[in-house]
């Protein structure tokens, strides 16, 4: 499963990266938000500078909700660096948005699943990846990571080449659960990340080891 950090924060992009486990980034326009990155040009900037740190695959979310919109803001992030993937809300007008980029060659990420049904749609329309945000579905006391089971059930059953992109993921069990089921891409934060590497026996085995190597 590969594994992509969800931010754009510079600083945790290469702290990630540094860990040799990193495969992509997604962000969004809250987490640029939060980054104090404003204005057209400065998120540009922003996401080239994530292009030069990662070897993988950066989302950019258009914020238009309008066909041209899309299509405008898409093909102008698609221009700023090959490694740029466009993010499409699951809308009727981003599934017309996803389907004209797919026929240009230009991927996408369709963002905000909340079904397989919208998977699906996605899929059909040439979506690189579709984004299920499970901690949301589990936050209204539905299973997240059953509906990516479900996904995955569907696209195998068909051949389908799109991936599965596990968002909104809030602890490293999401991680675990979402590699068990299939899903092909966890986005979380770097916390969660981080998180799969600790495990309390083995920092008693380590500090066993330096005590015994004292001796």
């Amino acid at each position: 499963m590969k594994f992509f950090i969800d931010t754009a924060n510079l600083a945790q992009i290469k702290e990630a990266q540094e860990l040799g486990v990193l495969d992509g980034v997604t962000t969004n326009p809250s987490l640029m938000a939060k980054e104090g990155i404003k204005g057209e040009e400065n998120i540009k900037k922003h996401y080239v500078d994530i292009c030069n740190i990662v070897t993988g695959d950066v989302s950019a979310e258009v914020i238009s909700t309008d066909y041209e919109g899309m299509i405008r803001e898409g093909d102008a992030f698609a221009k700023l660096h090959p490694q740029i993937v466009v993010k499409i809300p699951m809308i009727k007008e981003g599934v017309k948005a996803i389907k004209y980029f797919s026929s240009k060659g230009i991927r996408t990420n369709c963002t905000l699943i909340f079904s397989a049904g919208q998977a699906l749609v996605a899929a059909k329309a040439g979506a690189s990846f579709v984004s299920p945000f499970i901690g949301r579905l589990d936050d209204v006391c539905t299973d997240g990571v059953e509906l990516i089971a479900d996904i995955r059930q569907i696209f195998d059953n068909y051949g389908i080449r799109t991936e599965i992109l596990a968002a909104s993921i809030r602890h490293p069990m999401h991680i675990i659960q979402c590699a068990k089921v299939g899903a092909d891409v966890a986005t979380c934060p770097l916390s969660a990340i981080l998180a799969l590497l600790k495990h309390p026996l083995t920092d008693s085995g380590l500090a066993q080891f330096l005590a015994d190597s004292k001796k």
